[in-house]
């Protein structure tokens, strides 16, 4: 079915634009949906459903807290992981001749 696109005029050519257009989406929506079925099968053949396979979690460390070492003694609610740069009370209480095993959790 070839289709001369010359001989169109610039309306007959927009309305086939927004055909391919809406035909386009269909089609993908339909791909879509074979692609989740046949996604589905397989992992059935495993024994999962996909909903198992996907709520798996991740290894990723990213955006994982890392668990405080260290405690002010004198504000508790100042802790500090030991990763990065140290904070002022870290400075503070090692000047004034803590040990930085003193201030661990």
């Amino acid at each position: 079915m070839a289709i001369n696109l010359e001989k169109k005029s610039r309306k007959e050519l927009l309305e086939l634009m927004i055909q391919v257009e809406k035909a386009l989406k269909d089609a993908e929506t339909r791909e879509r949906k074979e692609a989740l079925r046949a996604a589905e099968k397989a992992a059935a053949e495993y024994g999962f459903s996909l909903a198992d396979l996907s709520s798996e979690p991740s290894r990723s460390t990213k955006g994982k807290k890392a668990k405080a070492k260290y405690r002010n003694p004198a504000d508790p609610s100042q802790t500090w992981t030991g990763r990065g740069r140290k904070p002022q009370w870290i400075h503070d209480a090692l000047k004034a001749g803590a040990d930085i095993s003193d201030l661990e959790i």
